[in-house]
């Protein structure tokens, strides 16, 4: 498939702000992507390695998406308020608090709807599609509540196909979903060669350094609500700052530069 951009044999720290993201409101949804997604098309702009979607949505009270289709491909849905209601074509109904997950793999098709469970409070989630590690299979579908004391001050793994990374999610992809709620303290990730991260700030004000293999800086800057920051060739991240911190750690694709 296409990829989002060349990436160079030198470090990226790449800074997309909120307002830079293709928005839409529709009214009953307000909906923000950071990469080409229905009516959006950037061909610069389809994925960042395994990651191929990045969506910033919240649904009017009792609103919500019909019944639609998905093949090959893992979701991942994180509530960030409100709640999310989700029924599927393989029997399966359940609603996902705020600091909860929900997963599907697509596999060989599914269908299915997602609402506002509330007739009286706005549903904030994000919603990423990651690649799958493998195509075709049955489609499955999880949930998982988490304490918040999970993610205070220290990542939580959400989902992961990483044999280095335990997470309640487990991908097909070797990719790892990471999240923290920081507290005016100092959160660092460190990412293997080759690996490329996305980097997005969900509330907040954040402080984002990068380093290279070299430990040299290869890029700062402070981030707020709905800032994200892509990164290639970094060996080392590091946050300040009070706010919800969402890393994605991925491969690249065989068909991205340079690999």
């Amino acid at each position: 498939m296409a990829t989002s951009s060349i990436l160079p044999a030198h470090p990226v720290f790449a800074v997309q702000r909120a307002a830079d993201r293709a928005t839409y409101d529709h009214g009953w949804l307000l909906t923000s992507h950071s990469f080409s997604f229905a009516e959006y098309y950037d061909p610069q702009n389809i994925n960042w390695g395994a990651l191929r979607v990045f969506n910033d949505d919240r649904v009017a009270p009792g609103q919500g998406f019909p019944t639609h289709p998905h093949r090959d491909m893992e979701i991942v849905t994180y509530v960030l308020s409100g709640q999310l209601e989700h029924r599927d074509s393989i029997g399966n109904h359940g609603v996902v608090e705020a600091g909860g997950v929900q997963y599907m793999s697509a596999g060989v098709g599914v269908r299915h709807s997602e609402f506002n469970h509330s007739n009286t409070d706005e549903l904030h989630f994000l919603q990423m599609w990651v690649l799958p590690g493998q195509t075709g299979g049955e489609p499955t579908y999880g949930q998982v509540d988490f304490d918040p004391r999970q993610r205070h001050n220290q990542w939580l793994a959400v989902a992961s196909g990483r044999e280095s990374v335990d997470a309640a999610v487990e991908l097909t992809q070797d990719a790892a979903l990471l999240v923290s709620r920081l507290e005016n303290v100092e959160l660092r990730h460190t990412f293997e060669p080759g690996r490329l991260g996305f980097l997005f700030v969900a509330d907040g004000g954040i402080d984002a350094e990068a380093f290279n293999e070299h430990d040299e800086l290869s890029g700062s800057v402070s981030l707020s609500a709905g800032d994200g920051v892509r990164l290639a060739g970094i060996t080392r991240l590091r946050l300040q700052g009070t706010g919800e911190a969402v890393l994605w750690d991925v491969p690249r694709l065989r068909d991205d530069a340079n690999d």
